[in-house]
């Protein structure tokens, strides 16, 4: 497998306060990896930087590329739809993707929305918080691009809706991407990850194959993100 993200020495500050700071991270194509931490660790931050929204000392890499907009052409960023009044019609949002978007494949799209039976001809108003949800991940997960950053695609919505994000993701990853999940709720996600990044003390805690912390260290993912947390764990 090849590399898809390498972020070396990254610090990122925010009115004088160090949000991150030393990052180094690499991941492979073709992995689903959870991004962990507590609300406030910088979770958002590192997206927001890998996307290019924001800007940080360091380098960044997205498939071979640096330059920021060259970045975003490989990267498919979890857009919670904040620049839509509410008045805005789905359909309407779906033809502004294809507009911006030249990698948005709108026949994917549809397949997602009718296995997620999202009803284009609503308008953003008269969604639940999961529909909606399902809408963004739709929209996310509808580009063609090697590296997808889903933000808290979990926050606040019902189990059943919960069951349909997951599901939407694991049918419709491209084989070779990655897709890097943020979530404070491990139990959520835990199941779907091949490794995990946790982000505590403003860096990189550590990077861990999922497989070789259920083996190795005989806990399941929650149990070990949890210990590393408690005072004086050793995670060595």
């Amino acid at each position: 497998m090849s590399d898809i993200l390498k972020v070396e020495n990254l610090n990122y500050s925010h009115r004088l306060k160090k949000i991150l700071q030393d990052v180094n991270l690499t991941l492979e194509s073709g992995k689903i990896v959870g991004l962990l931490g507590e609300n406030g660790a910088g979770k958002t931050t590192l997206m927001r930087l890998i996307t290019g929204v924001a800007h940080a000392t360091g380098d960044i890499t997205v498939a071979g590329a640096s330059r920021i907009d060259e970045r975003k052409s490989h990267v498919s960023y979890m857009d919670h739809l904040g620049a839509f009044s509410l008045g805005t019609h789905l359909d309407r949002i779906v033809k502004f993707y294809q507009t911006v978007y030249e990698d948005f494949d709108v026949d994917r799209f549809n397949e997602l929305a009718d296995f997620l039976n999202i009803d284009l001809s609503l308008k953003l108003s008269a969604l639940s918080k999961g529909n909606k949800q399902k809408f963004v991940i739709a929209l996310t997960l509808s580009r063609q691009v090697e590296l997808y950053l889903l933000d808290e695609p979990f926050d606040g919505i019902d189990s059943m809706s919960r069951k349909d994000i997951i599901n939407s993701i694991i049918k419709w990853k491209p084989e070779n991407a990655t897709i890097v999940i943020s979530d404070h709720y491990v139990s959520e996600i835990s199941s779907l990850l091949d490794e995990i990044v946790v982000i505590k003390d403003e860096t990189i805690n550590c990077n861990l194959d999922a497989d070789k912390i259920r083996e190795d260290k005989g806990m399941d993912i929650e149990d070990f993100y949890e210990s590393l947390y408690e005072r004086g764990h050793d995670n060595d």
